[in-house]
């Protein structure tokens, strides 16, 4: 299994903060956020490789912090040569991207770039491993269905298959969201190019389970702990001071 860390964005409702650096690289605590998902995937005996994929703006940035990183992963860094918020490619875009490039064939763990958490990933893997063959998905309940609505809404089948799937829908149905990890089984990987060519939103990895789910069976794995999807300043601050306790 391979694992890819999406953070090529410019997160601009971060600014001043990300201006002139990459969101994944911020501190939280005493460590980066990418330093924090490194550890997290440093504990899968199954993950051979990690690609990150950021943007030509901050690739000298993730250039630099790779010389510090102590890993046993082998890990590959690669530009998808956007230079503004303009014209980035979109997170699919990116995952493409990378398939192609990198000429990835095995079972895939995507995770966002800005994902802080307190859980390990490996009932994760186990889970998938029961249906190696399936696309999957990690949600987490955030107890509140009004601040749902900022995320992308997961529900979920008494099977625990992903029945709906909203990209921050004005009325929430559940109070399920997506984490940004998600399980591409190799054999399902071409479906990104085929979701591409038709015209379909590029930008966040929920729109593409939102397509897939009715092409495809879709697995929901629901974490539990300590979750921030870091996207504004308050989400790091909150960020910052449960992860340095």
């Amino acid at each position: 299994m391979k694992a890819l860390i999406l953070a090529a964005g410019y997160a601009t409702r971060l600014y001043p903060l990300t201006k002139d650096r990459p969101k994944s690289l911020l501190l939280v605590g005493k460590r980066t956020i990418m330093d924090h998902l490194i550890q997290k995937l440093e504990g899968l005996d199954e993950i051979e490789d990690i690609y990150i994929v950021t943007n030509q703006k901050f690739y000298g940035a993730f250039r630099d912090w790779l010389k510090t990183l102590k890993t046993k992963k082998r890990v590959v860094l690669d530009s998808d040569g956007s230079t503004t918020n303009e014209d980035r490619l979109g997170a699919l875009g990116d995952i493409r991207l990378i398939l192609e490039r990198q000429r990835v064939h095995d079972d895939l763990m995507i995770l966002a770039g800005d994902n802080m958490f307190d859980w390990d990933l490996k009932g994760f893997v186990e889970y998938v491993k029961v249906g190696p063959t399936l696309f999957a998905m990690g949600a987490y309940d955030i107890g509140d269905k009004e601040k749902a609505r900022r995320y992308g809404v997961v529900e979920v089948s008494q099977k625990g298959n992903v029945d709906n799937f909203l990209e921050k829908p004005q009325e929430s149905p559940s109070s399920l969201v997506a984490t940004g990890i998600y399980y591409f089984p190799k054999d399902g990987l071409h479906l990104v190019t085929d979701y591409l060519k038709v015209g379909n939103e590029k930008d966040a990895p929920g729109h593409f389970v939102q397509w897939l789910h009715k092409e495809r069976e879709v697995r929901c794995y629901v974490f539990k702990g300590v979750w921030y999807d870091i996207g504004d300043i308050e989400s790091y601050r909150k960020a910052n001071l449960s992860f340095t306790d």
